[in-house]
């Protein structure tokens, strides 16, 4: 018997046009899902627009599967599975991503920079080391992407604040010593070196009263 078509499958979506092929490849190793993908949000990767998903509720393909696959298809697979429903599976597999430049994987790290889990906000700061540095290609990678996506980075920045807000204000009694922040920092940086203006700073300042961010 034939195995199903992967050409429609949604996910193929999350990357670039012309990456089609590999995401095809990634998609053929992977077990069916147990749910439907939720929550999918769109951003803009080099001039298209992608669609990715919030959830993911396949399970893990196995090793061989994997070992299949080529390195860039890996990457893809590693891509999707950063936005699984186990955090610890997302945190696994961002390990394997966050020292990558490619544009399409840029959304995928910026997108858990907004969720609320401390240990993969903590593996992105360590990750993105050049991200501080003008002309290096994490610091360009982010920063286009970041301006053109202005909106999404604004979300961002709202969730960073309201995560911080409810869950970690106790061990970070003041949101610049949180790792979300320093993130965010580092990001709006990049973003103004790309469009030569500041990016608006949504997060508070020393001493702000924090309510109602979303």
């Amino acid at each position: 018997m034939q195995p199903p078509s992967v050409s429609n499958d949604p996910l193929i979506a999350a990357f670039p046009a012309e990456l089609a092929g590999d995401a095809q490849a990634v998609l053929a190793v992977m077990p069916a899902s147990r749910f439907e993908s939720l929550n999918p949000f769109s951003v803009v990767v080099g001039g298209q627009q992608v669609t990715i998903p919030g959830r993911l509720y396949n399970d893990e393909p196995s090793a061989d599967a994997v070992r299949s696959l080529s390195a860039r298809q890996r990457q893809l697979l590693h891509c999707l599975y950063s936005r699984h429903c186990d955090g610890r599976v997302r945190q696994r597999h961002l390990e394997q991503l966050v020292g990558s430049a490619d544009p399409w994987v840029v959304p995928f790290v910026v997108q858990l920079v907004g969720e609320y889990v401390l240990e993969i906000l903590v593996v992105i700061r360590d990750g993105l080391r050049d991200l501080a540095t003008p002309g290096a290609r994490g610091h360009l990678a982010y920063g286009t992407f970041v301006a053109d996506n202005l909106a999404f980075f604004a979300r961002t920045q709202r969730r960073v604040v309201s995560y911080w807000a409810c869950y970690y204000r106790a061990a970070y009694a003041s949101f610049r010593g949180y790792p979300g922040c320093a993130l965010l920092d580092l990001l709006r940086s990049a973003a103004s070196d790309i469009t030569e203006h500041p990016l608006p700073n949504l997060t508070p300042s020393a001493g702000t009263r924090v309510h109602g961010y979303r």
